[in-house]
């Protein structure tokens, strides 16, 4: 072939308009400047760069065919064969007319493929007409040489086309065009050159309807045992019971040891059950209510409760996690990323991740429409947050609540959203069990070669409404009236099975009427003695921690440091790391810190380095993440240097004990939703490890604020499950406008209750230090939410001396330092965080003849309240007669409405029966602050002089 008769190609590769999702035109568009193993594409307009182009890919194959794209090898080995046939001197249109009928297939034939089980939707082949690729039916049966691209190079035009339609367009079929070129390549022989489906014996078919029986037994008896109750039924969607315990199977034998699946309601009991073999009893026992009488915790419904269980395989065990779940919808999906990025570290697979594998199984209308699965999916390739891939399961249901996908997403399918991170995507008819289960086979395959994510869109429909006492009708009367009259998955496949002489009518029918009994007699045993059912807590990795309690929160804790240990983590703070070029500004700080280790005045970052130094070197490793965590947003942390000649990275805290006390951190994408849900379930599934998440500002958390409400409050509560997360959130009021002046601390304050988690609001460095190793040093978990400072960063006030650090503790009440003596204290001024260095500015500056009789103390722990250690200051002011609560934020915000009460109880308590305590702050407001400077400071000089004016 040479550019002299190229003139062939170029008509081959006219312009070809194909329908896209929403029928408009798309092209294929070659870049002249493509690496020669770009993959093969169509050619929009004709030029001679273009023929140059496909003239020096040819070249290289005949130089070397190893270095071209596999499927520009075909093509050319089609282009050699056709020349070499008797009477065929060039390579015809209709040759490359041929060619780009494969190609629409490979891309596109899914949608011919047959994926609907209800015929509602029906399949599109205009876009494969003959005509649209200058072909006729007369050519149908002549032979092509470029059938060689489909292994079938001496084969009819209509053994080709029947091939494909074989391939790409039956139950099973592959949205991969979008895919890197390897990728589309493994699904391009694993369709057509095993184009049939799994070589399943007769003992596995006849196990796959056992499957099949349990999961609609158990649906149909508790439809009519608990007529109206909730459930959320699987039926419709069944294939995802036999798809599960494939990916078991499959997994074993490619050396998965640990499954974690994520899931939402629907379904959800009858996973417990058939899958996760959680005892059918305490699921009756639910149902009836009675589960949680003798339950510690408050419990959650039964269609949001996970499980763990050991599975034994012919390939070796398997350990399966099922997460608690709320019923915000796919917001389990970074939690279940993190729970696996913990248990890989557990199992020290954290290169190849091929031992632990997350399963996803999502809605429909929720994979389209919620945000966080994009979130989710963004964290997949990034080196803090990758967990080696995670398979997706779509259960389909083509209706989401009551809206047709015509009015839930703007494209064809609900897994578009997965073209985001270029992630293949298998397209199966529910229907077809076997397809389901070599869709699972193939999707588990293809993580653990590629270690990436892989979606399963599994069509199907939802047998009832979005719960059992809904009407689908009303809305969706033509579809359900066609599942009415729709077979059942199990009753589908026995047809099938009997068809293939593998089981009778007869038998499949015996065995689902022994399910049925079998349901029976456990429900009338279950009434008649009832399961005691028990937190499933403190086992595996929490094994020798307990619940924490509020009178926990009165003892003290050891988190003091011997100097010597300081003394390391704070020569690889103050040193310059040899080999590195830093940026100058970087050198000046290092001799910054220098310099306060020597004089002892020890800043608010050396605080938190020091803290989480000393831990790795007990052998306690931290991780943390967040928005540019490595810096700091406020430039203050700088805990990663960054060479100015080839920005590589160097961590000196990294360098103490990276064997047994490692120190990572990761700036995070711009996500607080999918990556704080991530830190969660990583900190759940790992108490081990201090985690720490960091908002770029306080109010930024708002973007997280459903895992914040769903997990990370109430989630010990509701499940049993506790986690010691900490939050950073930079909060105070410093005059920079209404969205970066709260991290909305009242929040936080109104999820507090039954020493769920604990608030602070620090004032010093070594204060910081003290709380963040007593997350580690207790043993219970709690979450901890600290609002940050800004401004105090660099305040020359806010310094701590190396005694506070080696000799001191978590104080909940910082003293007055001013105030020796309490006894002739007349004035009490209460306030929590950066508002007590203003104060104290102003009682030096302007009213030094307030110094005697009035103490300003600082709530540092906000909850759990500090009831013992503030009557221990309070109790002692004899002369007291004024108790004032002070804060920046808004009377609606901020701690008062929470603290009033508290405070009012202790005076009450200690004998000051007299006293209420007063509020000085900001008016309510519906903003949290005014996006004036100049007003700020006007409201805040108000606030200040109101606290010392009588």
């Amino acid at each position: 072939m040479s550019v002299s008769n190229s003139h062939l190609l170029c008509n081959a590769f006219k312009e070809v308009r194909l329908p896209t999702e929403k029928n408009s035109c798309y092209k294929y568009v070659v870049d002249q400047n493509n690496h020669p193993e770009k993959p093969l594409e169509r050619i929009t307009s004709i030029t001679r760069s273009n023929l140059e182009y496909i003239e020096n890919l040819y070249q290289s194959y005949l130089q070397n065919p190893e270095t071209l794209d596999p499927q520009w090898r075909l093509f050319f080995e089609g282009v050699e064969f056709a020349q070499n046939l008797p009477g065929q001197s060039t390579f015809s249109e209709k040759e490359l007319g041929v060619y780009n009928l494969i190609q629409q297939y490979r891309d596109y034939g899914h949608l011919k493929a047959k994926l609907d089980p209800l015929g509602l939707s029906p399949a599109r082949a205009e876009s494969f007409d003959l005509a649209q690729y200058g072909l006729t039916n007369a050519d149908l049966d002549q032979k092509f040489a470029v059938g060689a691209l489909v292994g079938m190079p001496k084969s009819t035009l209509r053994e080709i086309i029947d091939h494909l339609d074989k391939s790409y367009c039956q139950t099973l079929t592959c949205q991969v065009a979008e895919c890197p070129p390897q990728v589309r390549e493994w699904f391009r022989k694993e369709f057509e050159q095993n184009a049939t489906p799994l070589n399943l014996t007769a003992d596995e078919r006849r196990e796959i309807f056992k499957q099949l029986a349990r999961t609609e037994s158990l649906e149909k008896f508790i439809h009519t045992r608990y007529v109206g109750t909730k459930r959320f039924s699987i039926e419709g969607g069944d294939a995802l019971i036999p798809m599960l315990e494939r990916s078991v199977q499959k997994g074993t034998a490619l050396g998965v040891e640990e499954i974690v699946i994520g899931m939402a309601h629907r379904g959800r009991v009858n996973v417990l059950a058939n899958f996760m073999d959680k005892a059918i009893d305490v699921i009756f026992s639910e149902f009836d209510g009675t589960a949680f009488e003798q339950y510690e915790y408050d419990g959650d419904v039964k269609y949001h409760m996970g499980y763990s269980s050991d599975r034994q395989t012919a390939n070796g065990p398997c350990h399966i996690s099922l997460a608690f779940n709320p019923s915000h919808l796919e917001a389990v999906d970074p939690v279940v990323m993190g729970m696996s990025r913990a248990k890989q570290r557990r199992r020290l697979d954290t290169v190849e991740r091929k031992k632990v594998v997350p399963i996803l199984i999502h809605g429909d209308a929720a994979f389209a429409g919620q945000g966080v699965v994009t979130e989710t999916l963004q964290l997949s390739k990034l080196q803090g947050y990758t967990v080696g891939g995670t398979v997706h399961v779509i259960v389909n249901n083509q209706v989401g609540f009551t809206t047709d996908p015509e009015d839930a997403r703007s494209v064809r399918y609900s897994s578009d959203v997965a073209k985001v991170i270029k992630a293949p995507v298998l397209l199966v008819n529910g229907d077809d069990v076997e397809a389901c289960v070599r869709a699972m086979d193939m999707a588990v395959r293809f993580r653990q070669q590629f270690g990436e994510d892989v979606v399963i869109d599994q069509i199907c429909y939802r047998r009832f409404g979005h719960n059992e006492g809904d009407e689908p009708a009303f809305t969706q009367p033509v579809m359900y009236e066609a599942i009415r009259q729709h077979a059942t998955l199990m009753n589908l496949y026995l047809d099938q099975l009997q068809a293939q002489g593998v089981m009778t009518k007869e038998q499949g029918e015996a065995f689902f009427k022994e399910k049925i009994d079998n349901l029976q007699n456990i429900l009338d045993n279950t009434r008649k003695n009832r399961p005691v059912v028990k937190a499933n807590a403190f086992n595996a990795q929490w094994k020798g921690l307990r619940r924490g309690t509020l009178a926990d929160f009165d003892k003290p804790t050891e988190t003091r440091v011997a100097r010597e240990v300081l003394d390391k983590v704070s020569k690889v703070l103050t040193e310059e790391p040899k080999g590195v070029n830093l940026n100058p500004k970087i050198a000046k700080l290092i001799g910054a810190r220098k310099q306060m280790a020597e004089t002892g005045h020890l800043d608010w970052a050396m605080g938190e380095l020091l803290a989480y130094g000393s831990l790795c070197l007990e052998g306690t490793p931290v991780r943390v993440s967040g928005q540019d965590c490595k810096r700091g947003t406020f430039t203050h942390r700088q805990a990663v240097y960054y060479d100015v000649k080839s920005d590589e990275q160097f961590c000196p805290l990294a360098t103490l004990n990276p064997d047994k006390g490692e120190f990572c951190i990761y700036n995070s994408p711009l996500s607080e939703y999918a990556v704080l849900g991530f830190e969660y379930g990583n900190s759940f599934s790992d108490p081990t490890y201090l985690t720490v998440w960091e908002a770029q500002f306080g109010d930024f958390a708002n973007g997280a604020q459903i895992i914040i409400d769903q997990f990370l409050s109430s989630g010990e509560e509701k499940w049993a499950r506790g986690s010691g997360l900490t939050l950073l959130l930079p909060h105070g009021y410093e005059g920079q406008g209404p969205e970066h002046s709260s991290a909305r601390l009242e929040r936080f304050l109104q999820l507090c209750a039954q020493a769920n988690m604990q608030v602070c609001n620090l004032t010093t460095p070594a204060n910081l230090f003290h709380v963040l190793r007593r997350q580690m040093k207790r043993d219970f978990r709690k979450p901890l939410v600290i609002m940050s400072p800004k401004s105090l960063l660099r305040h020359p006030k806010v310094v701590s001396a190396w005694d506070e650090f080696t000799k001191g503790t978590f104080n909940e009440v910082m003293a007055d330092p001013k105030v020796p003596d309490v006894k002739s204290i007349e004035t009490l001024v209460l306030c929590s965080g950066k508002l007590y260095y203003d104060l104290d500015a102003a009682r030096d500056e302007k009213y030094k003849d307030s110094v005697g009789s009035t103490c300003i103390l600082r709530t540092e722990q906000l909850y759990p309240f500090p009831r013992t250690q503030l009557a221990s200051f309070v109790s002692g002011m004899n002369k007291l007669s004024r108790v004032i609560w002070v804060q920046e934020e808004p009377k609606n915000m901020g701690a008062w409405l929470y603290i009033q009460p508290k405070i009012n109880d202790l005076l009450q308590e200690i004998g000051k029966k007299k006293l209420a305590v007063e509020y000085i702050g900001r008016t309510e407001r519906a903003s949290p602050a005014v996006g004036s400077p100049y007003q700020h400071q006007k409201e805040q000089t108000l606030i200040i002089d109101s606290v010392f004016k009588k």
